[in-house]
């Protein structure tokens, strides 16, 4: 019979060279593999730069447009306030009449409703009912017991001072 564990001394050898070549092979696969990663990351930070720049551009022309428009409608404006008024001290010195005018005009409104309104204050301070409402009662009644504030006949009973005490307070 044949020896299963005898090989031909070639074979060993190429099989050695094989093992070899398939180490040296993956080595050689990570450091591409390594080196792809850093040119992505290269090309991920350049179009990050890229398109940093690009918005600082954008915003240079939108400041442009902007600064454009700006002194086009601040042109319309002092031309229509020079055929509207002559010069803007004119439309100012208007403006500020106009102004005057209507603060005049509400402060005569205030005064002449100023007493109505102290009228209704004061009749609304005036208008206080000193009678407990009956809800208030038995509210109480249940907290602090249906006996307390309570004559000998079962009637509410309260002391004169009491009575003048509130009465002092609301007028």
């Amino acid at each position: 019979g044949e020896d299963s564990s005898w090989h031909h001394p070639l074979t060993t050898i190429s099989r050695k060279r094989h093992n070899n070549n398939t180490t040296m092979n993956s080595g050689t696969g990570i450091q591409e593999l390594m080196a792809a990663e850093t040119r992505a990351s290269q090309i991920v930070a350049e179009a990050r730069i890229a398109r940093g720049d690009r918005m600082k551009q954008a915003q240079v022309d939108a400041d442009e447009l902007i600064a454009a428009y700006r002194l086009e409608q601040q042109d319309a404006f002092d031309k229509k306030a020079n055929a509207d008024g002559g010069s803007g001290n004119n439309a100012s010195v208007k403006l500020q009449a106009e102004t005057n005018a209507e603060i005049q005009d509400m402060q005569g409104q205030f005064n002449q409703n100023a007493q109505k309104a102290v009228d209704v204050l004061l009749s609304k301070c005036c208008e206080v009912s000193l009678e407990v409402p009956s809800a208030r009662i038995r509210s109480t009644q249940k907290i602090y017991g249906k006996d307390e504030g309570k004559g000998k006949d079962g009637k509410e009973e309260s002391s004169k001072e009491e009575a003048e005490e509130g009465k002092g307070v609301f007028i």
